[in-house]
């Protein structure tokens, strides 16, 4: 039973998508692995536990304003249950007051209540689950380069093309402002055609048939070796040079020009427009992106710890097609 201020939510299903690598891969640098700190559930300082996505319910509650049987989505470890204490509780929500979390980036120490949450159809759980946290940063990439006046550049590429996070963000750009190009592997150029949001896709091994004209770079990679072909290829016609993530899981973001990050946006957003504002302007950018979304992407289903760590590996490999989304029962 939970102690007095504290609710138990029982983890129902996450999703599994190379941002959780990331979340590893920056679990330091970032502060991502003290959102679940191991100690106190018998492992060693040399484990960690990742963040992961996706929804819980409420089986337990020692907080009169948050009822047993409410289904909440945020972050959450990979784990059956997971003790928070629930404050700044209103229709949207609550955010997680425990100590630990306490100086930790704000935005995922929020759990959002089904009920009250603009974006939330039953029927998009899965789909929420894999692209809300993704389509965020998506969301305020592309407000950022929107906000600079696209940096002033005539094209943008956008590495690591066929990632989710890359490709939400691209049809968020798409007619706004630069060409846009997508670089991604030989093997993913049909796919990221397919998707239809970038002008122009190019291979790795084709960097320098990219025209020369004022470029900026989102790096959604970390690859060092298509930073440098870049940089060799356009010289000082890079007018800009944002790390953004690493699906390669190479931490060479000090190389870049700047790192983009999401909770910086945000709050930038937040006391410009307000969090209504906000959460209006997104609520409406993720409807037109869920209906799109649907078509790009097939949903696989597993259940329990040994699938979660069998599809962890493949996302580690890079052995998911670019089509799936790992979606994991608890």
């Amino acid at each position: 039973m939970p102690e007095e201020g504290e609710v138990v939510l029982k983890i129902d299903r996450v999703g599994l998508t190379a941002n959780n690598i990331t979340y590893a891969v920056l679990g330091e640098q970032m502060r991502y692995w003290e959102f679940f700190p191991p100690e106190p559930r018998g492992l060693t300082a040399d484990w960690g536990l990742p963040p992961l996505w996706g929804f819980a319910e409420v089986v337990a509650s020692a907080v009169p304003e948050v009822k047993t049987g409410e289904r909440v989505y945020g972050y959450l470890p990979p784990a059956s249950h997971l003790v928070v204490r629930p404050d700044r509780i209103d229709d949207t929500g609550f955010r997680d007051a425990s100590a630990h979390r306490a100086d930790l980036p704000s935005p995922y120490n929020v759990y959002r209540s089904t009920k009250g949450d603009p974006v939330y159809r039953p029927e998009q759980e899965d789909l929420l689950i894999l692209f809300r946290p993704l389509f965020y940063t998506s969301f305020m990439l592309a407000d950022q380069v929107a906000d600079s006046d696209f940096y002033g550049a005539e094209a943008l590429v956008l590495s690591s093309a066929s990632s989710k996070t890359a490709y939400a963000a691209a049809l968020e750009l798409q007619g706004r402002g630069p060409r846009l190009i997508g670089l991604t592997s030989p093997g993913n150029v049909a796919f990221t055609r397919s998707l239809g949001c970038y002008d122009e896709v190019v291979s790795y091994d084709d960097i320098g048939a990219l025209a020369n004209v004022p470029t900026g770079y989102l790096d959604l990679s970390g690859a060092p070796a298509t930073r440098a072909a870049l940089r060799a290829h356009l010289g000082d016609r890079l007018v800009r040079d944002v790390a953004v993530g690493l699906t390669s899981q190479v931490p060479n973001a000090a190389a870049a020009g700047e790192v983009f990050f999401a909770p910086v946006q945000m709050r930038k957003r937040r006391q410009d427009w307000g969090r209504d504002g906000l959460e209006q302007r997104f609520a409406e950018a993720w409807q037109r992106f869920a209906g799109v979304a649907s078509g790009l992407i097939d949903i696989s289903v597993g259940e329990g710890p040994e699938e979660l760590s069998r599809v962890w590996l493949e996302v580690l490999d890079g052995r998911t097609p670019p089509r799936v989304g790992h979606i994991i029962r608890m």
